[in-house]
């Protein structure tokens, strides 16, 4: 039996609930907030992330046009397509994930990003950071850090209807 370790709901809550508020507080006077959930695990917690913040707007960015890993993973048959919420260009951006490992997914979301405008700014807000980063990027909100192997795996649930539901587990991979 794999070894599986379990991240509670009410954890889960504060996580979200505290990097909701640091945005909140970077941005108090920004009045051209987007918070993008890059698709599929981030589109929960950015509206999630979006409701606690006045003034902000939560859309989707769509990464499976500019993945380097095509090939082993081809683009999904049910996949949420690019909706930005107002122009980003001169708006302050925050890309949002569940789960920041490599930093592909992140570099991913910037070329699509970038597909559609320039913004002033981006950031980057992830629930959680297992580490074992391949590019150069870090992110500006985490939740959760938890230490991994590349032969775990990170599956992190937010469900949309009952939060009481909401999960992170780290397993093996195999």
């Amino acid at each position: 039996m794999p070894d599986t370790r379990r991240i509670a709901e009410h954890e889960i809550r504060s996580a979200i609930e505290r990097v909701a508020n640091e945005i909140s507080t970077r941005h108090a006077a920004g009045n051209r907030l987007i918070l993008l959930g890059i698709a599929n695990g981030g589109i929960e917690l950015a509206k999630r992330i979006s409701a606690k913040i006045p003034k902000s707007r939560a859309g989707v960015v769509d990464i499976s046009f500019h993945r380097d890993d095509i090939g082993r993973h081809p683009i999904p048959k049910e996949f949420a397509p690019t909706h930005i919420p107002g122009d980003v260009n001169g708006a302050t951006v925050i890309l949002v994930d569940d789960v920041l490992f490599s930093g592909r997914t992140a570099k991913a979301a910037l070329d699509e990003l970038f597909d559609h405008g320039r913004p002033a700014s981006v950031e980057l807000a992830v629930l959680v950071d297992r580490g074992g980063r391949r590019l150069p990027l870090a992110a500006d909100y985490c939740g959760i850090k938890i230490a991994t192997s590349s032969a775990e795996k990170v599956i992190v649930t937010l469900d949309s209807q009952e939060t009481a539901k909401d999960s992170i587990i780290v397993r093996s991979a195999s």
